[in-house]
């Protein structure tokens, strides 16, 4: 079995041993937003661009947004008083999260201390039926419902910061 096998295994597990139900979805491994549109078209519900943030002095963020919401770096800085924020470095991400770039995900919370990053969450995504997620690896997707999200959340520790990122002022990333 290979690590993103046993990975995803282990996650399942747990969604299960949660009683979170989820649809799984194999598909050619995704890097972007971009590359996921015409798979997206077939799975309904809601989609996310997770953005892995990281401040001047050194806070860490995960920002869970619906993937056709732009995002301002600056309103978002302000609006969680951040230092200004950059993206996280490839091997803070393997470090903090367990993945790498492509399949950051909020699943991947798994494998992060409570209180280690914040996680920001976009109120748009919470209006679908299913939110969709990489379960860890960019080659497949998982469906899961609003409320199955926040109950993994809660059971990593992990309480989000919730919010309209639409609601943001300023130009998009």
């Amino acid at each position: 079995m290979s690590a993103a096998d046993e990975s995803e295994a282990a996650l399942l597990a747990r969604l299960e041993g949660l009683g979170i139900g989820y649809v799984r979805y194999v598909h050619a491994p995704m890097f972007t937003v971009e590359d996921g549109q015409a798979l997206y078209a077939g799975m309904p519900g809601g989609h996310a661009k997770n953005l892995f943030l990281k401040d001047r002095k050194g806070a860490l963020f995960l920002a869970v947004v619906e993937a056709g919401t732009p995002v301002s770096m600056r309103a978002l800085e302000k609006r969680l008083g951040a230092a200004r924020l950059s993206f996280g470095r490839p091997e803070l991400l393997a470090e903090v999260l367990g993945v790498t770039p492509g399949a950051v995900t909020p699943f991947a919370l798994m494998n992060a201390a409570p209180g280690r990053l914040a996680v920001v969450l976009d109120e748009a995504l919470m209006g679908f039926d299913t939110v969709h997620f990489h379960p860890l690896r960019n080659d497949v997707t998982l469906g899961v419902s609003p409320a199955g999200l926040l109950a993994f959340l809660a059971a990593t520790g992990h309480e989000p910061i919730r919010f309209a990122f639409r609601e943001l002022p300023g130009p998009p990333i």
